[in-house]
């Protein structure tokens, strides 16, 4: 398998920072449940919101339970919204009628709408989940008898990769607040009555130092010895007894909420130092069943990419369009940090841009303090106002460049472009003009990331999601490290011995230090097959090989297909979306994976309704087998050992130990600076987000 990143640029390092700081605004929107605003009915409730993640075989499964109550005389529809989690496939939806579990059947979008309104007109049970765009979840359920309740439960799957040793985990629930007219429509319910628990359960096949959760301290952490392993477990929970008996309802009584969904939890954990680099294989195949079997392998690389040092050129891009207004001050304080930080050797330069672009240093000017003062007075002199031309203040900010010095560019934006150039594929073709690299860091739930990952992509970069509940500094040693040290590129992998199909993701451009790599694909006879990855760095291609044997029976991990189907999607989205233009044939292909596998996307929703009337409609039980049968396998890994999946231990196929933060430099020179500018703008945010509140 080729990845095909034969890409025009070199250049050593080039920063791309984007910090859309919004914990400076008032309270974010959160999950919830949504009602029109002016509706004469009161609000239904949350009464229960349960969250159980399990974290084995390199990736999570995440299962949400909740109960809605509806305090009125009238049944009601609960209308609930959360964000899209990210990378995240979702295949399980269930919902309660009549105290029995019914689950969902992937239909396509608009044939799942008319459904459920025909069954809702009906008078019939049905719900429905459907993904709005990149920003939410919203989930549809009829009816909520009066004063009764109604449960759902939804499930759903993602990559638990590691970086630098440390694994993440993000339970979102503030919505980013970036639809304006669907907010002024909507009022949220985002209050948890009765019960609130999240639980989460980290199973590693290697040693782990820690677990934390930096926004929840009070999270109640214990070990379980499981043979050689032990299994970490993280208990958030609040309970109240219900005062008010259900059938007399709650209207007119006021109720305490035990939490309220509107603030991340955020899961690290960190690895033992000195662990090989490595290859792990997850594989699913039942040979009762099917010849088709699907494989996952996670390459972890040992530390053999250098250092780079050298004297840099940094370009400050800065928005001071009106959205800023709340969040200038913030922005002040960042870039006095990063400023006054830089060694004297470096050179900056200062950008600002709301609708026009204004080049306050004009031109590089040395990082001593007379021109550092010079311009912060600018900086701080400056009022927010008028709109923003994210694509022009990016263009000033790439014309002009050294090309013999290495450049970080650091762009501070609430990511509002809303004037000027906004089609994605012209930003997409300006990164491909310039000789950089990408790195983006993405602040909160319902960011642009259709326009933000694909710039990243194309200039070979990293993208990085940051929470309101991270631990800001982990994010930073990470990119730090990637920007101190060379990189993997022209990215090859060759299977032979055994026929693997259906290789995805197609293309993987460059892979940075402390990195995972992964790949699922298809497979339809067992055997030993050898493995070659063949990387580039700075101009030497590099081999790395080993022998693996794909097995014949392997029935632990049935959910590999339905994460498979997702990486194919994923390939099929980013060839449309790169051209921002329909393709029939593209989504008829996304539509035929969707439904086969059950998977919540753009063109699918998940329906629920009466068993019999999913006979009268002629919907096969397709996903109703393999959720059962997802179900049962998630059952028998809970009562097995932790093992590790490591299959490259009689010819490793690394030398060297994976890099950690505590195995070698991850940062140095100017980008000290660069840590405490993101390191203070987060400080300063987050104790303005408090005193908002």
């Amino acid at each position: 398998m080729n990845f095909n990143p034969s890409h025009r640029f070199y250049a050593i390092f080039l920063l791309l920072m984007v910090l859309l700081i919004s914990v400076f605004l008032p309270r974010a929107h959160a999950s919830g449940l949504l009602k029109p605003i002016n509706s004469n009915y009161q609000d239904l409730s949350i009464q229960t919101h349960d969250v159980d993640v399990v974290i084995e075989d390199g990736y999570a499964t995440t299962s949400i339970e909740q109960t809605f109550y509806n305090p009125n005389d009238t049944a009601l529809e609960a209308h609930y919204s959360f964000p899209v989690p990210k990378d995240a496939v979702v295949g399980e939806f269930i919902y309660w009628i009549d105290g029995t579990p019914v689950i969902a059947e992937a239909v396509k979008k608009k044939e799942a709408r008319k459904i459920y309104e025909e069954q809702k007109s009906q008078g019939n049970a049905t719900a429905i989940t459907e993904k709005d765009d990149f920003k939410t979840f919203e989930m549809r359920v009829f009816p909520v008898q009066p004063n009764q309740s109604v449960k759902v439960k939804l499930v759903y799957l993602q990559d638990a990769l590691t970086d630098h040793g440390i694994g993440r985990y993000v339970y979102p629930m503030e919505e980013g607040g970036v639809d304006e007219q669907r907010n002024s429509f909507w009022t949220r319910n985002d209050a948890v009555e009765q019960a609130f628990s999240f639980n989460v359960t980290l199973r590693s096949g290697y040693p782990v130092d820690g677990v934390r959760l930096p926004a929840h301290p009070s999270a109640v952490i214990t070990e379980t010895p499981d043979g050689e392993h032990v299994q970490w477990h993280a208990l958030l929970s609040n309970h109240q007894a219900s005062s008010v008996d259900e059938d007399e309802g709650t209207s007119g009584q006021s109720v305490t909420p035990v939490a309220r969904l509107d603030k991340d939890i955020v899961f690290y954990w960190r690895l033992q130092d000195g662990l090989p680099g490595r290859l792990d294989m997850v594989a699913y195949r039942d040979p009762a069943t099917s010849n088709k079997g699907t494989v996952k392998l996670t390459f972890t690389s040992g530390d053999d990419l250098l250092p780079v040092t050298q004297g840099r050129d940094w370009v400050f891009i800065l928005d001071k369009s009106g959205s800023m207004s709340g969040k200038y001050s913030t922005l002040v304080d960042g870039v006095r940090q990063g400023l006054e930080k830089l060694p004297q050797q470096d050179r900056f330069r200062v950008v600002m841009f709301d609708d026009s672009t204004y080049d306050l240093t004009n031109g590089f000017v040395a990082a001593n303090k007379e021109n550092v003062n010079r311009a912060l007075s600018a900086v701080e002199n400056t009022q927010p106002d008028n709109g923003t031309n994210l694509y022009e203040g990016m263009q000033a900010a790439l014309r002009k460049l050294d090309q013999d010095r290495p450049t970080g560019i650091v762009l501070v934006t609430d990511g509002v472009a809303n004037v000027g150039v906004t089609e994605k594929r012209k930003f997409l073709a300006m990164m491909e003009k310039y000789d950089v690299r990408l790195f983006t860091f993405i602040m909160g739930n319902s960011a642009n990331t259709p326009l933000l990952v694909p710039m990243t992509k194309v200039s070979n970069g990293v993208a990085t999601s940051v929470s309101n509940s991270d631990d800001i500094i982990g994010h930073l040693l990470n990119i730090s490290s990637k920007l101190t040290h060379q990189a993997y590129r022209d990215i090859a992998l060759e299977i032979d011995g055994v026929k693997v199909k259906d290789l995805t993701p197609r293309d993987i451009s460059s892979l940075y230090r402390g990195e995972q790599l992964v790949v699922f694909g298809h497979y339809f006879k067992p055997g030993k097959a050898t493995l070659t990855l063949s990387m580039d760095v700075d101009g030497e291609t590099r081999k790395y090989t080993t022998e693996v044997v794909l097995p014949d029976s392997a029935t632990q991990n049935p959910e590999l297909e339905r994460m498979w189907a997702l990486s194919a999607i994923n390939d099929l989205e980013a060839e449309m979306d790169y051209f921002e233009q329909k393709d029939s044939d593209i989504e008829s292909a996304i539509e035929d994976i969707a439904l086969e596998y059950g998977l919540l996307t753009d063109y699918t929703s998940l329906l629920v309704v009466e068993e019999d009337v999913f006979t009268q409609l002629g919907i096969d039980r397709n996903n109703k087998a393999r959720v059962e049968l997802e179900q049962n396998a998630r059952a028998q890994r809970q009562s097995d050992k932790v093992t590790s999946n490591r299959v490259d231990t009689q010819k490793p196929m690394f030398t060297q130990p994976a890099p950690t933060h505590s195995s070698g430099g991850s940062s140095g020179g100017s980008m000290g600076g660069i840590v405490m500018l993101m390191l203070g703008a987060m400080v300063i945010a987050r104790k303005a987000a408090v005193k908002a509140e």
